[in-house]
């Protein structure tokens, strides 16, 4: 259930942050709420995930606070650049990627129990008010 909880949350963290369009300002273009699918290609996770995230000026977040107490911590860069971590307990992951206009990809893991790919596409300029 840990491991699941990180993945979960990884996924809504790295998709998220892919899919945000880049403007002025680091990260200011990528502001809004994103639908990440996590797909693990090995190791023992599920197999998909599905998660939101949330993007302001550059920082990503979880979109609900309903993911089973997991904590996503990261940016989006200027050039659409993605790096991020997810921690749950003693449990941790990261995500890195490339964001365009509308959707994302990139790699994720889960220390080394597991690993996969990520896609995000961008479903609103606004940003959830999860905090």
């Amino acid at each position: 259930m840990l491991i699941k909880s990180v993945v979960a949350a990884l996924t809504v963290s790295a998709g998220l942050v892919s899919s945000l369009p880049a403007l002025s300002g680091e990260g200011r273009g990528y502001n809004g709420t994103w639908t990440v699918q996590l797909v693990t290609e090995s190791g023992l996770c599920d197999s998909r995930y599905v998660v939101s995230l949330a993007v302001r000026d550059g920082d990503v977040r979880l979109a609900s606070l309903g993911e089973g107490g997991a904590t996503v911590s990261g940016r989006v860069g200027e050039n659409g650049s993605v790096g991020l971590t997810v921690r749950k307990g003693s449990a941790s992951g990261a995500a890195s990627g490339h964001l365009q206009a509308s959707s994302g990809s990139g790699t994720w893991s889960v220390s080394s129990l597991c690993s996969g790919r990520w896609t995000a596409q961008r479903r609103s300029t606004r940003i959830a008010q999860a905090d």
